[in-house]
């Protein structure tokens, strides 16, 4: 199969680019920065770019925009540029070559203020039926691309399918608070529970919607670690979170005091990927437990293309979590 791949000099480009043409794909990658898993150095605003990279392609995967990290160095008119107009022409000239299927990378940034209950309110339950609520030039962005790709989906007959993914950059927490109180990977791994996802599992993820794409015509999804948490658990996230652990958990309280790791006191939402795991077929394989088990046997708790592909910050020259222009 041929796949174009926008954004294949980033995080999750370069670890599709890789994983695709590992498993005998015909890969074009796209992206503004030269990389060794980019072929087309353009913009995915260049129409005549994009229309000549995704000639003979049988796939997309749509994974190139500006990020929240972006957003206090680049105009809203740059966010629609980028993420709005740029995901129409890759998605028009997708269609218009008779591409048989795209996956469009979205965000769980587009549910905005939807993830934050007011407080004394119990925790988020956030699936495909939240609707979302601005917050930002990134979430706003993201969503109205989103309806653009079922739009296109809807009006050309492209097999479309949306994923709302969740947290899996390797870079720093972007609240100094966090970054201040826990290691590094004592965060990330306490978002397994309820916000993140691994590297390998977002791959596993696009790759699962190629292929359900065609009999599916579009669908919207959220991609995160599958929680162990129950509606039930979500008032006594909001108040005692530990305590909803060390009972779904009773090996945890020992193996993140023999870290000097802690649990964060209080989860505000929780992701929910029943709705992909059913409709897409896809199968995560790493999650609390999982990561849990790979402490206490001394290993990392993230996979190996997690650890391969590493960080890249999202400017030239980085200044930490969120980077400025070079």
């Amino acid at each position: 199969m041929r796949v174009l791949v926008t954004g294949s000099s980033g995080h999750l480009g370069e670890a599709l680019v890789r994983v695709l043409r590992e498993a005998g794909d015909d890969v074009v990658g796209l992206d503004l920065l030269p990389a060794p898993t980019t072929d087309v150095v353009a913009s995915v605003g260049d129409r005549a770019a994009v229309r000549s990279a995704v000639r003979g392609a049988d796939a997309l995967v749509h994974t190139a925009t500006l990020h929240k990290p972006h957003v206090g160095t680049h105009s809203r008119q740059e966010f629609v540029d980028t993420n709005v107009t740029g995901t129409l022409t890759v998605l028009e000239e997708a269609a218009a070559a008779g591409v048989g299927r795209a996956v469009v990378t979205s965000t769980t940034s587009a549910f905005g203020r939807a993830l934050t209950p007011a407080p004394g309110e119990p925790a988020a339950w956030v699936d495909e039926a939240v609707p979302p609520r601005v917050r930002n030039v990134y979430g706003a962005t993201k969503v109205a691309a989103e309806d653009l790709a079922e739009l296109v989906a809807r009006d050309t007959g492209l097999p479309v399918v949306v994923l709302r993914t969740s947290r899996f950059f390797p870079e720093g927490d972007d609240s100094d608070d966090v970054r201040t109180a826990y290691a590094d990977d004592n965060v990330k791994v306490n978002e397994l529970l309820y916000r993140r996802v691994d590297l390998a599992d977002v791959v596993s993820a696009h790759r699962a919607a190629l292929d359900r794409a065609p009999a599916l015509g579009f669908g919207r999804y959220v991609v995160s670690a599958t929680t162990p948490f129950g509606r039930g658990d979500l008032a006594r996230l909001r108040t005692d979170a530990p305590a909803v652990v060390a009972r779904l958990f009773p090996d945890a309280p020992e193996l993140y005091a023999r870290l000097g790791w802690r649990l964060f006191p209080s989860i505000d939402r929780v992701y929910v990927n029943d709705a992909a795991r059913a409709d897409l077929g896809w199968t995560p394989e790493w999650d609390f437990r999982a990561a849990l088990d790979a402490l206490a046997a001394g290993r990392p708790p993230r996979s190996a293309l997690a650890r391969s592909v590493g960080a890249k910050g999202y400017h030239p020259t980085s200044t930490g979590p969120y980077t400025v222009r070079g």
